[in-house]
């Protein structure tokens, strides 16, 4: 609705985890830089945590994304599956062909794939996202898969992504040997107030019609503070607010985002989310 008086070609406030709308502040910069450190390294078990609606899901696209064509991906982001079927989907997002449904066939499959890949010097990795999800027998089955390796190098790197519930579920003693397997853990931080003016400027530029806008959307110091407050600087909450925002000033046709209709907006989100 405001796309063309604002003129934008689509909305910067989207809820997907769109790759290209990455903003990297310094702890999703770091957090890149560990996950590629673990992956080129062959660390094996690599967990990232966050709260919810941090940027896990961007990020691991963003990864995907500027990662070596070498390098091949499983991209599993519902784990709420059997283990057998989160076997079966693995093997399907890498590609491979098995028709048998059998565990044993399935994981010998995986295994020659991976020493394939090896030999080829290509790097395999599984992303689980929402881990926090994955019962104890199938974190159990992944400690398992971790153990696909050369007399050198580990053959499947493994990427746990998930809510701060995961690291609980790590702590378990029926997980001991998993964790005595895990090489990095990394934990994203919300965005502070310095960075969420920057994070809505540059979602903005992203989605402009053109880099030279007649009209600049202007987001005020103060507003800028009540979306922080409001916020606690996760960038799912900014989205969603951010986009109330500038469909309210669309009414009001304005370009300054003041605390006023920042505010307002505050109140609208807050009475749905009661009403949900």
């Amino acid at each position: 609705m405001y796309y063309d008086f604002y003129q934008l070609k689509e909305n910067p406030f989207n809820m997907t985890a769109d790759p290209d709308f990455f903003y990297g502040t310094q702890s999703h910069l770091t957090a890149i830089s560990n996950l590629i450190y673990g992956i080129e390294y062959r660390k094996g078990i690599l967990v990232l945590t966050g709260e919810i609606g941090t940027g896990k899901t961007t990020l691991c696209r963003k990864l995907l994304s500027e990662s070596k064509k070498e390098t091949k991906f499983a991209f599993i982001l519902n784990p709420k599956f059997s283990e057998l079927q989160l076997l079966q989907m693995i093997i399907h997002d890498l590609g491979i062909n098995v028709s048998s449904k059998n565990k044993f066939d399935l994981i010998k499959a995986l295994n020659d794939f991976l020493i394939f890949a090896a030999n080829n010097n290509n790097n395999v990795v599984l992303i689980i996202d929402e881990a926090q999800n994955l019962s104890i027998s199938q974190l159990e089955q992944i400690r398992l898969l971790s153990n696909l390796e050369t007399e050198k190098d580990k053959l499947l790197q493994i990427i746990l992504v998930g809510q701060p519930e995961l690291l609980k579920k790590l702590q378990l003693s029926a997980l001991c040997q998993l964790r005595q397997r895990i090489a990095i853990y990394y934990h994203i931080e919300p965005l502070g107030k310095f960075d969420i003016k920057h994070y809505i400027v540059h979602r903005i530029e992203k989605a402009k019609q053109q880099l030279i806008a007649k009209n600049n959307i202007d987001f005020t110091d103060c507003a800028i503070d009540s979306i922080y407050q409001y916020t606690r600087g996760s960038p799912r909450t900014i989205n969603i607010l951010c986009d109330r925002v500038l469909l309210a000033a669309y009414v009001a046709e304005t370009y300054q985002i003041n605390k006023s209709i920042v505010e307002n907006c505050v109140k609208e989100v807050l009475y749905f989310e009661r009403h949900l």
